[in-house]
């Protein structure tokens, strides 16, 4: 029997205890043991619960018990998990985490520390929920240089978009929409300003080129700035807008940037609506590849958490090997990035050609006193300066 303890137990660490009593046969048989959980580690008490009978309150119960072999991690924040998941790998004990804010900061810290010991930090649940995005991409894609990961991450705000799309509504009406059903926070900053999904994308890019890539150097826009007016343009060129993370190679180097892009009907990740996440990915051998699935919720991302116990479980007295070390990746300049802009301005025509050149106009139904178009394609710090040049820009997509 395989013994383990649990972190947090709030909506993914009790996902974690209902995924293991629901699948406990299939998940023995395949990690060629009985897992059980032992401990919960939480603050609170759960009177009636059947999980008060494992509750402790102090992490160091379970660092210092001998017989727990796997820690999950459901806590969230950086402080105190990264204390408590740093102190459980030093006892020797394997980790796994769906917390992106503590892999984004010390990833790479803990994956050394992991190998020191002989023991394994996974995060499969700290991306894309439920896909298996991560263990794709340290297992099944390492034939592969990967140029280009683009995702939807963040199942709050592409539900948002979906539901000001479908419904043609404001975006504050769709964020109390959205907390009144449980996607959204009572305090979304971190998914409405991008801030979340700027940590997924910083997690990926460490993972493909092997380097810590420090969240906090990629430039990050939410969907805070999106009107029912612009998504009427967007209806009026055939494409959606979607919150966007991307993170491509350029050079020796990769470029990344968390913005909202319009997408068209041919884009992989124009029919990804809802709470749905998806991350494409191309390779220089394999080309396009897909992950499209549950990005967030109780049990999906539980799953995941689960999945890595269970690898854990097969590779007790074995580090599997992670490719990112502590040293930085310095990004290069996202403003080198070229593109496509569709551009909302109170500038009279003459001026709009006389800045940007020839321009694609576009009319939305509704929208009156100002001009939309569509500039040529050029790299973000062209379009900043012809930005600048013509004022009076009411708004600004990038067109994927």
């Amino acid at each position: 029997m395989i013994r383990i303890a649990v972190m947090g137990y709030g909506t993914i660490g009790s996902g974690v205890a209902e995924v293991l009593k629901i699948n406990r046969d299939s998940i023995a048989k395949r990690a060629g043991d009985e897992i059980a959980l032992k401990y919960v580690l939480d603050l609170r008490d759960f009177p009636g619960d059947p999980v008060q009978e494992l509750l402790v309150h102090d992490y160091r119960v379970i660092a210092d018990d001998p017989e727990v072999a796997i820690v999950v991690e459901t806590m969230g924040g950086v402080e105190p998990a990264y204390t408590f998941v740093r102190a459980m790998l030093e006892a020797g004990k394997h980790v796994t985490t769906s917390n992106k804010a503590l892999v984004a900061a010390k990833g790479a810290e803990l994956i050394a520390v992991a190998k020191e010991k002989n023991v394994n930090f996974m995060f499969e649940a700290s991306v894309g929920g439920g896909i298996p995005i991560i263990r794709s991409l340290n297992t099944c894609l390492t034939a592969d240089e990967i140029e280009e990961i683009t995702g939807i991450v963040n199942g709050t705000t592409n539900y948002m978009m979906t539901k000001m799309t479908e419904e043609g509504l404001e975006f504050d009406d769709v964020l109390r929409d959205a907390q009144a059903k449980g996607y959204a926070e009572k305090d979304p900053t971190a998914d409405i300003e991008g801030y979340d999904a700027c940590r997924k994308i910083a997690i990926l890019t460490s993972l493909v080129c092997g380097q810590q890539v420090d969240f906090e150097d990629i430039y990050t826009e939410g969907i805070t700035g999106i009107s029912a007016a612009d998504i009427r343009y967007a209806k009026a060129m055939g494409r959606a807008i979607k919150l966007l993370a991307v993170s491509k190679k350029d050079g020796d180097g990769y470029a990344a940037l968390v913005a909202p892009h319009l997408l068209p009907p041919s884009h992989p990740l124009y029919s990804v609506n809802d709470v749905f996440n998806a991350v494409f990915v191309h390779g220089n051998v394999l080309g396009d590849a897909m992950f499209y699935g549950s990005g967030a919720g109780k049990l999906p991302t539980a799953s995941a958490v689960v999945a890595d116990v269970v690898e854990m479980a097969k590779h007790l007295d074995t580090n599997i090997a992670v490719e990112w070390s502590s040293k930085k990746l310095e990004l290069t300049d996202y403003k080198k990035m070229t593109k496509q802009y569709f551009v909302r301005t109170t500038a009279p025509k003459e001026a709009v050609e006389a800045v940007f050149g020839g321009v694609e106009y576009v009319t939305a139904e509704g929208v009156s006193g100002e001009l939309g178009f569509i500039t040529a394609c050029m790299s973000e710090g062209q379009y900043e300066q012809k930005a600048a040049e013509l004022g009076n820009v009411l708004q600004m997509i990038r067109m994927a």
